[in-house]
Order: structure tokens, then C-alpha cells, then sequence
């Protein structure tokens, strides 16, 4: 997850894609340069230890836009395949 964030945060895509499991993993993923990630409070996680093979991660994403401020509250999820993490989907809270 958290990485994940860093990759928004950074503008990298390739990565982005890389982590996104392929059965919902967009065929392009445009960013808005405009838009700065500022700041992620992980609120909780479920599974997705050692000997999990799914997990869930809720989280708030803060972010800033022109002038304007915002949150993205989404509860994701994640599981592992050929023992990497990749990105599910998410419910927007």
C-alpha cells in the first residue's frame, strides 16, 4: 500500500500498472500533474501477513489540487501472487 502511495505521489505509473492485478488492471493510467499527494494515514489492515493470501487495507490519502484540499477514503484490496502484493480494488468510503 504503501508503495503504491509513493508511485502517485511520484508519478510512476510503470509501477503503478506493475502492481495492479491483471483481471482489473487498466490497459493505460494517466496522472494529473496538477494534483500533490501530501500525506497517508493507514486506518486499518486486515490479513495480508506472512501466510495470507488476500488482505485489506483502509486508508486516507490527502491530497491538494490548485487550491483546493481533499481525502481520498478507500478501503483496498490486495492479494498475493507469485509473492508479490498486487492491487485489487477499492471500495470509496
Amino acid at each position: 500500500m504503501r508503495s503504491r502511495y509513493s508511485a502517485f505521489a511520484t508519478g510512476d505509473v510503470e509501477y503503478l500498472l506493475r502492481s495492479w492485478h491483471p483481471d482489473t488492471r487498466p490497459t493505460a493510467l494517466t496522472l494529473d500533474p496538477a494534483q500533490r499527494w501530501e500525506r497517508l494515514e493507514i486506518l486499518n489492515a486486515t490479513d495480508g501477513g506472512l501466510f495470507h493470501q488476500e488482505g485489506t487495507v483502509e486508508f486516507r490519502a490527502h491530497y491538494r489540487h490548485s487550491s483546493h484540499t481533499g481525502v481520498l477514503h478507500e478501503r483496498s484490496r490486495f492479494t498475493r501472487v507469485d509473492g508479490h502484493w498486487l492491487y485489487v480494488d477499492g471500495d470509496m468510503k
